[in-house]
């Protein structure tokens, strides 16, 4: 277990380090901010849908390296999907951070996440732009916050 958690570790720092789909997006069909008091993490979600469709992703943001690498990976995963997979995959992912469930191998580099659910206030740096992106195609809000 000692690789797979050094490896997972490996992913959050790269993705801090180096986050994908990382900028602001000039036309943006939908725009919505987070903010996680607790940790200071500061996110802004950039959507551009397409025939139901995720076309474009992106976000900018200040934050702790969970906070970065979460939105990252997840900006990578949704890319290209429909609308009700990315609902249902936010769903996946809510539930990996918040229970005790064995890893789900369906998730890939986002099981790198599930080391936060040892601790308990991490878990809302590594759902913020979770919860943005499900706030983004659920809801007409333009800001959400984790507490």
């Amino acid at each position: 277990m000692t690789d797979l958690t050094d490896l997972y570790k490996q992913v959050i720092l790269d993705h801090n380090k180096n986050p994908r789909n990382f900028g602001r997006m000039k036309k943006a069909d939908k725009v919505i901010e987070g903010f996680n008091p607790l940790c200071g993490d500061k996110i802004t979600l950039y959507v551009c849908l397409k025939k139901n469709t995720l076309s474009k992703i992106s976000f900018i943001g200040t934050g702790c390296a969970i906070s970065i690498a979460s939105s990252s990976l997840m900006t990578e995963k949704v890319l290209g999907m429909k609308i009700d997979e990315s609902i249902l995959f936010f769903n996946k992912i809510h539930k990996m951070l918040t229970s005790n469930d064995p890893i789900n191998d369906d998730l890939g580099k986002l099981n790198s996440l599930a080391g936060v659910r040892e601790y308990p206030t991490r878990i809302k740096c590594a759902s913020l732009a979770w919860h943005a992106l499900n706030q983004t195609l659920t809801s007409k809000d333009k800001v959400i916050s984790t507490e």
